[in-house]
């Protein structure tokens, strides 16, 4: 399986409900890298996984759409524990939309899997994959 990753940052406010998140309940900021990985078996007609440069936009437009944001505030997520792991699954979502709508070329229609992680710091991280 051949892969490439593509990085961005992401910037956030959001609280927890529920015990299990101790102080972590009240408003608090995080911030994230957030790597985006692509997969595909064997590689396009031009030798690659996909359009890097087409990867890193996407990536940064569908960062942008939480970045500096309250999500406590945003009514798609109304409701909702905004975990690290949650959000994963949101950005790569969000990448396979693009992905189907063509907005990484037509070679990606020829990609396998999707993995985000979220770096929350240089010890911890979550990720989320499926596939496309």
């Amino acid at each position: 399986m051949f892969s490439i990753t593509v990085r961005d940052h992401l910037m956030i406010a959001h609280s927890f409900r529920g015990e299990v998140f101790g102080p972590a309940q009240r408003l608090h900021g995080a911030t994230f890298l957030v790597d985006a990985t692509f997969r595909r078996a064997e590689l396009d007609d031009d030798n690659i996984v996909v359009d890097i440069g087409l990867a890193t936009r996407e990536l940064g437009e569908v960062v942008a759409e939480m970045n500096y944001r309250n999500l406590d505030n945003e009514p798609v997520f109304a409701d909702t524990n905004t975990s690290t792991e949650f959000l994963a699954k949101v950005v790569a979502d969000r990448l396979a939309e693009r992905v189907e709508k063509g907005a990484l070329g037509e070679g990606a229609r020829g990609l396998a899997g999707i993995t985000v992680t979220l770096h929350e710091s240089h010890i911890a991280w979550a990720s989320y994959e499926r596939a496309l």
